[in-house]
């Protein structure tokens, strides 16, 4: 009677040192999704903003978003933990604000000086207890050529009757501003901050899991044995 010999799965069990050096392989996979997502958006914005085939608004809109969100799950993904969440809402933060960078920096080749026809406040209440109110000031404007015919921003730009110099994208990609009120270092900045900071925590969560496990401690012998 022969003896069977037991059947091997094919799969090795996991060592502990083996799932650490996943963890860390995988935390320095996340370490460049930053500046990479970075990248890929702000060429697609600037061509999206001022490219002479850019696609339309919505599919400009929709593709960005995408990456946003594919970005800060892979992140979340690759991480995972506390560390993993801020560190994907760090790299959001970080995108949109790259965002809207280019989109401060795109072209308005246009300006026009109109007329504030009327402007009406819209109070906002904080949505946290203890949080700032804001106002946002709606501007009815009449500008030659009927473009734009409103803008909405933070502070009264003109009281009614007053004139105002606008400047636009005649292919209205990017929104009208008032003349020379476009600064986006503000912006740049920020994103630098942010994907920084979601870069550097990747970085910590892979240099953490890269360091040998402490040994155990001996045991003490009492005295007199």
């Amino acid at each position: 009677m022969s003896s069977s010999s037991p059947r091997s799965s094919g799969r090795q069990p996991r060592t502990p040192q083996a799932v650490r050096a996943r963890k860390a392989r995988r935390a320095r996979t996340a370490a460049f999704l930053p500046a990479a997502s970075a990248v890929a958006l702000a060429v697609w914005s600037v061509w999206c903003f001022g490219g002479a085939s850019a696609p339309p608004t919505t599919v400009a809109v929709s593709v960005g978003g995408a990456v946003v969100l594919a970005a800060g799950a892979a992140y979340f993904l690759l991480v995972s933990g506390n560390a993993g969440f801020f560190g994907a809402l760090s790299l959001v933060g970080g995108l949109l604000l790259t965002a809207a960078a280019a989109d401060q920096a795109a072209a308005r080749d246009e300006v026009v000086e109109c007329v504030v026809v009327k402007v009406v406040g819209e109070h906002k209440e904080a949505f946290v207890d203890g949080g700032l109110d804001t106002t946002l000031y709606h501007h009815t404007l009449r500008c030659p050529g009927g473009y734009p015919s409103t803008m909405a921003k933070d502070r009264r730009l003109a009281p009614d009757g007053g004139t105002i110099r606008v400047a636009y994208d005649s292919r209205r990609r990017v929104g009208p501003v008032v003349e020379g009120s476009t600064a986006p270092w503000l912006q740049g900045l920020l994103a630098v901050i942010a994907l920084t900071a979601s870069t550097a925590g990747a970085r910590h969560v892979s240099l953490r899991w890269t360091r040998p496990e402490p040994g155990p401690n001996p045991r003490r012998t009492r005295r007199g044995r």
